[in-house]
C-alpha cells in the first residue's frame, strides 16, 4: 500500500476522476442478471465502498462518471466475437437501454454533476467510449477506478488508462470479482504492478475537502 504522502501527491483533487464500473441494478441490483457477483458486491462491502467514495467525491468537489454497459432491444452494434457475449445474450435479465437495468444501484447517489457513459458494445468502459475525451477535457491525471468486475472490465479499465497515460488508483475493496478468492489474486498478481492499490478508508482521507483555516 503506498504512503498516505504518496497517495496525496496522486490525488491532485482538480485532476483526479473517480470511475464507477457496471454499478447498475441489472449487474448488481437484488433481481440482476449476475446474482453471484451481486451478492459478492453487497456481502464484501463494495457496493457500501463504492457509495462511500462517490459521496466523498461530490463533497470534494471531484468528478465522477459512471460507466454503464447497455445494448438495444434489437442487439444492433453489440459485439458477439466472444463466449463472453453470446453468453449474456442468455442471461434472464437484459440490460436494455432506457430500462431500470442500466440505472446506477443504490446507495450509489448520481449528482446532477456527474457524467454518464453508456456503451454498446466491447468490455472496457474506456475504449471505444467517450470516457477518454472526457477525462482528457476535464484535465484528468488521475483515475480512480471502481466497480465490478475484477474478471472483466475492472482490468480492462485499468490497463486501458494507463496506455492512455493516466495514472490508476484502485481501491482493492471498492472492486469486486467471483470468485470471491479470484479478486485478491488479480490485485496481488496483476494490478498492483500497473495501478496504485489503496483502500477506500485511505482515499477518503485524500477525498476530503481541505478544512479552512481558523479564522477564515
Amino acid at each position: 500500500m503506498p504512503s498516505r504522502e504518496h497517495l496525496k501527491d496522486l490525488l491532485d483533487l482538480p485532476a483526479t476522476v473517480l470511475l464507477t464500473v457496471e454499478c447498475q441494478h441489472g449487474v448488481l441490483g437484488p433481481d440482476g442478471a449476475l446474482p453471484e457477483l451481486a451478492r459478492e458486491a453487497c456481502s464484501s462491502g463494495v457496493l457500501a465502498n463504492v457509495a462511500r467514495l462517490v459521496a466523498a467525491a461530490h463533497e470534494g468537489g471531484v468528478q465522477v462518471i459512471h460507466a454503464i454497459a447497455e445494448r438495444r432491444p434489437d442487439g444492433r452494434g453489440a459485439s458477439r466475437n466472444a463466449r463472453l457475449f453470446h453468453a449474456a445474450e442468455r442471461l434472464p435479465v437484459q440490460q436494455l437501454t432506457g430500462t431500470r437495468a442500466v440505472r446506477v444501484v443504490a446507495p450509489i447517489e448520481v449528482r446532477e454533476e456527474d457524467l454518464v457513459v453508456r456503451r454498446l458494445h466491447g468490455l472496457s468502459p474506456l475504449a471505444g467510449t467517450e470516457v477518454d475525451a472526457l477525462l482528457r477535457n476535464l484535465g484528468c491525471r488521475t483515475l480512480i477506478v471502481t466497480g465490478v468486475s475484477a474478471n472483466v472490465a475492472i482490468p480492462n479499465a485499468v490497463f486501458d488508462a494507463v496506455n492512455r497515460g493516466y495514472t490508476a488508483v484502485v481501491p482493492a475493496d471498492a472492486i469486486a470479482g467471483v470468485p470471491a478468492d479470484y479478486t485478491p489474486a488479480m490485485i496481488r498478481n496483476t494490478l498492483s504492478l500497473v495501478a496504485t492499490v489503496t483502500t477506500t478508508d485511505e482515499l477518503l482521507t485524500c477525498l476530503a475537502p481541505p478544512r479552512p483555516a481558523v479564522g477564515d
